[in-house]
This record gives structure tokens, sequence and C-alpha cells, in this order.
């Protein structure tokens, strides 16, 4: 059978075939429709017709498919008894055999005698019937049913206080709709004031009827905008985005007067909080045997929370210069309402690689449902110590033992990542940035090695250095360094001046020295040597660094930090029991009165700036008849309104006043606000007092 010849047989089959899908999935169509327009207007009606038209052409193009060359063997053997079965030979593309070319020839002579028609199902009346029944009911529901909504309040009476005239428009008649953000979840409602408060984001639709009618309406907003109003059925509609505080005023053409202005308040989304629930404290230990631990948070938002939250589970393991870090997240589903969601987890410690002297760290991570910006919040973290093993004390010796240095040995491993980083975003800093940040690590280097020479009796730098001398100045170096009085060393007394307490070193027992063992960390000679070898080191880093030049400083910090490895491996550092260092006391000047070179000791006064010069002008003219200027008065509170309490309070007062310039009642007002957002200067200095009589004879005395 050729191939035109199995169109030609199978074009009437597939026809019907496809127009009983169609007809049966009609319906359909129509239904998608009319839920389209019930629920969502003309746009939703045409996209869900459109689609459910694409599914029941799929459908009846893949019925009409059925009949293809199998399907038409198969329906001939079935409908038509006198092809014995053997409809397959008229297609076979294969050679045949002798006995079924026979059995062929048979077949072809017969079934030119057969009717194409005889292969055209019949229509499916029954389900056409039901599918069509279906959908006229379906339709007529979505049509019908008595809309979900109820209907809008009718309007309220106007407050605006005008007097009725003949010919002159007036308000009579309000109501506003107020359409919250869908992420909130609260429903519209309407108000029949015009002074509105809602969430941020909402969209405020007013609807106002006027008598007699006016030829334009508008909404003015308090600043230059203006909102026109269109008319309608109900009355004057007009609609905007409510996104800052705003003032307006409903005017329309030929009203008398001007009309009272109303407030526009927008109630800002705020971020979620977070609090920790299990464990209770931010530091919690292991217990013995404890081979998992639970962490629970709970976020609250006043809308909604975001259905899940990040974990950041990091893991510290190791001591000293040691320490490594790992991170891993962890996405994990709330549990409770929208508004309160509690987050929980079970952490699997050997999962997690912790180990003894290694701390396990959670930090949770929640956002709000705020469209399109969520904001996104950090949680407290809370930490699980495996504490590690405790140090032996040593035997015989009154001091205390340690076996690690102390936290001050922590820093130079991220001085030198930080570096490396500078210099590898060399290309994309600008030199100023380049210098400015090179500098900062110069200073962090140079606060770590202050705080490593504490141990070998380094002063830290932090007093104040007399004048160089003049050789210095010049570039000579002096052969001695030059002391002074009060200079916090120790000069020793004057040879010729008695000594208070001669029973013993005076020096010794208050005072300190700079590089001697017994005033400071009590360290092996050895570990001394090395240390004051990283010192070295430091400090030529910290040069290159100050410099700008963090690629020559690189080798110094390596160095430096292999220096602090080797002192770490120490066995034993001893730290002696001492109390608090005094200043050194300077034997000569005792009693004697005088009172030179001591530095004043009360405060610097500076002169407070006011940065609310725009305000603080405009308050100061108010007092008096001058002029105002409210321009740059509103350009100013619109740029601080965020730390203004009730910025639309202050507009009112400036809308007032620039309204009735004479009006000594509304520049009060509006003076009286303007003290409210003044910045207010610090605490004055109060004058101590002379004592009296007595006192001054006192300070004559000292004089």
């Amino acid at each position: 059978m050729s191939a035109d010849l199995l169109s030609d047989w199978t074009r009437a089959a597939r026809l019907r075939a496809a127009l009983n899908v169609m007809l049966v999935g009609a319906p359909s169509i129509l239904i998608a429709g009319a839920a389209g327009w019930r629920f969502g207007g003309i746009g939703w009606a045409i996209a869900l017709a459109l689609l459910s038209a694409a599914v029941v052409a799929l459908a009846a193009a893949r019925a009409a498919g059925v009949l293809d060359r199998a399907g038409l063997v198969r329906r001939l053997d079935a409908r038509e008894p006198g092809l014995e079965d053997s409809a397959e030979l008229l297609v076979a593309e294969t050679a045949l055999t002798p006995l079924q070319q026979l059995q062929r020839d048979r077949i072809e002579r017969r079934i030119v005698a057969i009717d194409p028609e005889t292969l055209i199902d019949r229509w499916s009346r029954r389900r056409i019937a039901v599918a069509w029944t279906i959908g006229a009911v379906g339709v007529a529901s979505l049509l019908l049913w008595p809309d979900s909504q109820p209907a809008p309040p009718p309007l309220a009476p106007a407050a605006e206080g005008s007097v009725a005239a003949p010919g002159v428009p007036r308000l009579t008649g309000q109501r506003v709709r107020i359409v919250p953000p869908a992420y909130t979840g609260l429903p519209p409602r309407y108000s029949d004031r015009l002074d509105i408060r809602a969430p941020a984001g909402s969209r405020i639709e007013w609807t106002l009827a006027f008598a007699p009618q006016p030829v334009r309406a508008e909404l003015a907003l308090v600043g230059g905008q203006r909102l026109p109003l269109a008319p309608g059925d109900a009355g004057w509609t007009g609609s905007l985005r409510l996104d800052r505080p705003l003032l307006y005023r409903v005017v329309a053409q030929g009203m008398r007067g001007t009309p009272p202005p109303h407030r526009l308040d927008p109630i800002a989304d705020a971020p979620p909080q977070v609090r920790a629930i299990e464990p209770a404290q931010g530091l919690v230990l292991v217990r013995p045997g404890q081979r998992s631990w639970r962490v629970v948070f709970e976020a609250t938002d006043d809308y909604a929370v975001a259905p899940t939250a990040r974990f950041a589970i990091t893991l510290a393991q190791g001591d000293g210069e040691n320490v490594s870090f790992s991170e891993r997240s962890l996405i994990v589903r709330g549990s409770g309402s929208a508004k309160r969601k509690r987050f929980t987890a079970d952490l699997n410690l050997a999962a997690y690689g912790l180990q003894q002297g290694g701390d396990l760290v959670v930090q949770i991570t929640v956002a709000d449902t705020r469209s399109p910006s969520p904001h996104i919040v950090r949680g407290p973290g809370v930490i699980l110590r495996w504490p590690p093993k405790p140090a032996e004390l040593a035997d015989g010796l009154d001091m205390m033992s340690k076996r690690v240095m102390p936290a001050y040995f922590r820093s130079q491993r991220q001085i030198i990542i930080d570096t490396e980083a500078l210099i590898k975003e060399r290309r994309k800093l600008s030199a100023e940035a380049f210098l400015e940040k090179s500098d900062t690590i110069g200073v962090d280097q140079r606060l770590l090695r202050l705080r490593y020479g504490q141990f070998v009796g380094m002063e830290a730098e932090e007093t104040p250095k007399p004048p160089l001398p003049i050789a210095e100045r010049d570039g000579d170096k002096p052969s001695e360094p030059e002391h002074h009085d009060g200079d916090g060393h120790d000069h020793g007394a004057a040879p010729e001046s008695p000594v208070f307490g001669s029973l013993g070193d005076v020096t010794a027992e208050f005072g300190h020295t700079h590089d001697e063992s017994e005033a400071a960390t009590l360290l092996d000679p050895d570990t001394r040597a090395m240390l004051k070898l990283a010192l070295d080191e430091m400090w030529q880093a910290e040069l290159n660094l100050r410099s700008g030049k963090p690629e020559a400083a690189l080798p110094f910090e390596n160095r430096a930090l292999n220096y602090i490895k080797k002192i770490q491996q120490a066995t034993r550092i001893y730290l002696p029991r001492v109390g608090a260092q005094l200043p050194p006391v300077d034997m000569s000047r005792r009693m004697t009165g005088k009172r030179e070179g001591i530095a004043s000791r009360s405060a610097a006064l500076t002169r407070f700036a006011i940065d609310d010069a725009v305000p603080a002008e405009a308050w100061r003219t108010l007092a008096g008849p001058g002029p105002i200027d409210f321009a740059a008065l509103e350009r100013w509170l619109r740029t601080n309104s965020a730390r203004v309490r009730d910025p639309l309070a202050v507009l009112a007062a400036i809308d007032a006043a620039r309204t009735a310039p004479d009006s000594s009642q509304a520049r009060a007002r509006l003076r009286d606000q303007l003290w409210r957002v003044l910045t207010r200067p610090p605490a004055q200095v109060r004058r101590r007092g002379d004592g009296g009589a007595l006192g001054q004879r006192y300070t004559r005395g000292l004089r």
C-alpha cells in the first residue's frame, strides 16, 4: 500500500478522532476563561483560555496520531473479516515468501471493495453531552457566584470644615481604600478618614465626592507635586503608592480658601528579631560522652519570617598560630507560625570533626518576606567548646606555669594574610587607597610588636617624647640618649640630696626598669634572644608597610612568624606573680613644691559645631519678623527625615507658616517644632566653686 493510499484511508478517521477530543475538551476552555475573568480580570481570562486551548489541541493531535500505519492494520483486521488478519501484508516493506505473496494478491482484490468510511469512529455523543453540561454549569457558577469581597462602604461625610456657598465646590464625601503589599499578608481595608497610616509600599485609593461638581479636582502634595483625580460613577478617584511621609490637600477648581492638610504616614517594615533558645548561654562545654549538639533559634517578624534559614557552622581547631578554621553552611526549615518560627538543628560532633581543644561556633542568618529586598539579619552565635587538657604545674616554683603563649601571639599569621591579599589587590586600588591599607596593616604590626615587647621589658612607646637633640635633628646619632626629668626613666637619686628609705633599693621596690629579666616575663635566655630577633623582623616589616611597600615587608613578616613558632615550642614559660607597676619616684623633687614640667591634666575643650545650620538659622529668624527660606528648610527636612521623630508635624508647621507668613501663632508653632529637631549641645562644663574665703586664702598660698 502506497503512502498516498494510506493517507486517503486514514484522513477521515483522523479528523473524526481529533474532532471528538476537541468537542469533549472545549468546555474546559470556557471554564478556564471564566475563572480567569472572575478572579483576575480580562488578562487572566485570555491567558488561561489560551493555555487550556493549547492543552486540548495537543490531546487532539495525539488522538489523531494513533491512526498511523500500525493503527490502520489493527483497525482493518478488527473490522474486516474478509482480510483474514492479513492486512499487515499490504504494508510490508520486506520481501515476501511465495505463500505470503499469494495471500497479499487475494486481499488486495478484496480491499478494493471496502469503503474507507467504515474505519471512522462514531461520535462520542455521551461524552460530549456530559462535558458540555459540566462546562455550562461551571461557567454559570463562576459568572453568577456572588463576589467574595464585600461591597465598598458608602462615602463618609467630609469633615473639611468648609462653608457651603452657591456655585462653590466643596468636599462632601470621602472613602479611602488601603491595599497593603502582598508580602504582608494583610487584606485590603477601607478608611473613612483622610489621614492614613499604612504599611510602606501600600496602594492608597481615594474616592471623593464634591457638590457642586467641579471641572477639575486633584490632590495637592505639600512640596509642589499634584495628583489629578478622575471623575467616575462612584465619584472622583485617584491613587498612589505610599513610600515616604506626605502631606496633601484635596483641591477642586473654584474652591475658596485653603483646605486643611492631611497626613500619609508609612509604617516601615522592621527587620526580624533573632534570639537563641538552646543553649541558653553563649558558651557551653562538651559533656562527657556527648555525640550531638542541639541548637535552637527563634525568629520573629512584624509580618512573616522566611521559611528557611542558614546556619553558618565554623570549626576552630588548634592553638596559638596553628589554629585552623573550616566553615560549613546548613539550610534549616523553620516550624511555627508565619510571624514566629523556630529553627532547630541537631549537629553530629563527629561529622563536623570537633576534637579536644576545639570550638564549634554556630550563627544563624534569617530573612523576612519583604519584597523586593528582604531584610537579612545575622543572629547571635553560640559556641560549643571542648576544653584542652589541663597544663601541669611546675613543682617547687612560686609561679604560674603555662604551656602556651598568651593570646598576644595569635595575629602574626593574619598580618601575613592581609599583606598577601593587599599585594593581589594592587591593580584594583588607587595609589592613595593602596598606601592607606598598607599603613593600616603597618599599624597592626606595630601593635603586635609592642605586645611582644612587653615580654622583654620594652615600653609601649605611647608616652610623649622630648624634642630631639640638635645633633640628631641634623642626622647624626648622639652617642648617648638624652634623659629628662619626668620622662618615666629611673635616673637615680641626686648625689647631694638625701635618699629616703635607704635601707633598701627604692628603685627596685617601687620603680621599674627597661630591659631587666626580673621586671619582665621570666623567659630563658635562648627564648628571650629569639623573641628579640622576632621583634627586629617585625620592626623592619612595620617600616616597609608604613612606607607603602608590602612586598618588601612580607619576608620580614614570615621570618618573624618562624621565630614565633620556635618560641611556642619552648617547654615552659613562667610568669611572675607581681602587682601593678607604679611610675618611678623622683626623689630630688619630693617636698619641694616645684611644678615645672608637669603636664596639665585638664581636658581641652573643643568648640561644638552645629550640623543643623538650616533649622538653627530658621529658629533664630522666627524670633523676629524676618523672612524664612522655606525651600531650604523643606530640603533639609527631606534629607534628615529619618532622624526626626515626626517629620509630618514639622512639614505641617512649615506649610502653615508659608500660608500665613504674618501669623505670629504659625511662626511660634514652627519655632517650637524646630526646637525639637535641633541637635542638643553637649553638657556644659561647670566651674568649680572657689571654696569661699578659706579656699581663696589657700589658693593664694599655693601661688
